[in-house]
């Protein structure tokens, strides 16, 4: 066998040829139970606020101020957090973003006014919006190429049903021992998983050769997750040149591939901003077709659940066929559903359907989204590309605040809003069916893997 550096495996190479381990699992349910944690914190702010409202006697103003503030530290954390795991590693970013809104929240529950309260919020939606896209990534590098999107969109659907769960705990904790205590509980349950991520996540093998970390670094990271593998034939001395050295965040808008950027992060924007209206807007508008306030809950719960069961059956769903078909094809679906919300007004059994149908669809396509994004870009710049999309994704909600808003203002009824929202999903399908366009006869990765144009003064993971 030849034994010219050429013919031999990067660490990145050899990690994306080899089967799924043990330790690779571990790693997916660390990363999943880390988003549960991440959608539990962004969960319970909803049960608190109208607590807050009734207990401090303060106005809708300074709530929605703490929430807009939330948002914007959300923003603001990922677009800091990508360049920061790129640079200096995913693991410390994901490690100090669990542990700062771990302990905001958790200190959330002794603070005696909005003033303060608002501040440790800002702070904890900092280190929401740092965690999400470095945890992912982290999953990512370490995944086999094959298995790459699957498992990352199996660990996103952490954060639905992280939802799920702080629904649940609202509804037993707040009437027995008041909000306070649900906080201090969400607080403290992130800070549980800190040992579990610094024993069974190495950080990833792009960065450690990007910083010019020692070899015996690199093996000991490698070793971790292939233990007894024979890794005298990778190729220590070329892994930061085909991964990549010092990246720049510009480099995820430089001219190869700053087209199909731009593309991810209008899905992103669309897909969260159109979710929002829905669960925002949607117990309202039902309330005004004659449907009760119990009724109008359930409409959303069965929205929730939809896309805790979409989530999780997309992960495997893309084990088989390409993602960029099966992201369209849940644009499409949504397209129906919203069509069909908009038939149903007033019908109470019919939205029920419609919305669990909405929800098997667009958290679906946010965690496509999510999956589509960390494996298209080198892994020298693949935490930037994450955040910065996840950052788009988070101003949609934004400007579906606004818009929601002045439908529902201005009287529109459930079947026009939801008429009006099937415009942004066909404008979200169309910038799919583009990208996928722009893939087609580009050698691919791995399966189902649209590779991106080499970045200026970056490799590619491309062998």
């Amino acid at each position: 066998m030849s034994t010219d550096a050429s013919a031999r495996p990067s660490p990145q190479e050899f990690i994306d040829a080899r089967p799924m381990g043990r330790r690779q699992r571990l790693i997916v349910r660390v990363g999943l139970l880390t988003m549960v944690a991440e959608g539990l914190d962004i969960a319970i702010a909803g049960f608190v606020y109208p607590r807050i409202k009734e207990d401090w006697g303060v106005g809708g103003g300074a709530v929605t101020v703490t929430v807009t503030l939330g948002v914007l530290a959300m923003i603001v954390g990922g677009v800091a957090a990508g360049p920061l795991a790129d640079r200096h590693g995913r693991k410390i970013v994901t490690l100090a973003g669990t542990v700062c809104f771990g302990l905001c929240t958790a200190a959330m529950g002794f603070t005696q006014g909005i003033g303060l309260f608002a501040g440790l919020r800002t702070v904890a939606c900092l280190g929401l919006g740092a965690v999400l896209p470095s945890m992912m990534v982290l999953v990512a590098d370490w995944m086999p190429a094959g298995r790459r999107v699957q498992m990352v969109a199996l660990a996103f659907a952490g954060v639905t049903a992280g939802t799920a769960v702080g629904g649940i705990l609202a509804s037993v904790l707040v009437p027995a021992f008041g909000w306070p205590t649900l906080l201090v509980v969400c607080g403290l349950a992130p800070l549980l998983l800190i040992p579990a991520i610094v024993r069974v996540v190495p950080e990833s093998v792009s960065v450690l050769a990007a910083r010019k970390r020692p070899r015996e670094e690199l093996r000991g990271a490698l070793e971790t997750v292939a233990p007894g593998e024979d890794l005298s034939r990778v190729d220590w001395d070329h892994s930061t040149e085909r991964t990549g050295t010092r990246p720049t965040p510009r480099a995820v808008l430089s001219r190869g591939v700053a087209r199909m950027t731009l593309l991810l992060w209008l899905c992103f924007f669309l897909g969260q901003g159109v979710a929002f209206v829905i669960l925002t807007y949607l117990p309202e508008l039902a309330e005004r077709e004659g449907l009760t306030e119990a009724k109008a809950a359930v409409s959303v719960a069965a929205f929730g659940w939809g896309g805790l069961i979409g989530q999780l059956s997309v992960s495997f769903v893309l084990k088989r066929f390409d993602r960029f078909r099966v992201l369209a094809l849940l644009w499409v679906m949504t397209v129906a559903g919203l069509g069909a919300a908009a038939l149903a007004a007033g019908r109470f059994a019919a939205l029920l359907v419609t919305a669990f149908l909405l929800g098997l669809c667009l958290p679906a396509a946010t965690a496509v989204l999510q999956a589509v994004t960390a494996v298209a870009y080198p892994p020298a710049v693949r935490a930037t590309a994450v955040s910065w999309a996840n950052s788009a994704g988070k101003a949609g909600p934004l400007a579906g605040a606004v818009s929601g808003g002045i439908m529902v203002d201005a009287g529109w009824s459930l079947s026009a809003v939801m008429l009006v929202l099937t415009l942004p999903v066909a404008l979200a399908l169309l910038a799919t069916l583009k990208l996928y366009a722009r893939g087609r006869g580009q050698r691919e990765e791995e399966p189902h893997t649209v590779a991106p144009r080499p970045v200026p003064g970056l490799g590619s993971e491309q062998p």
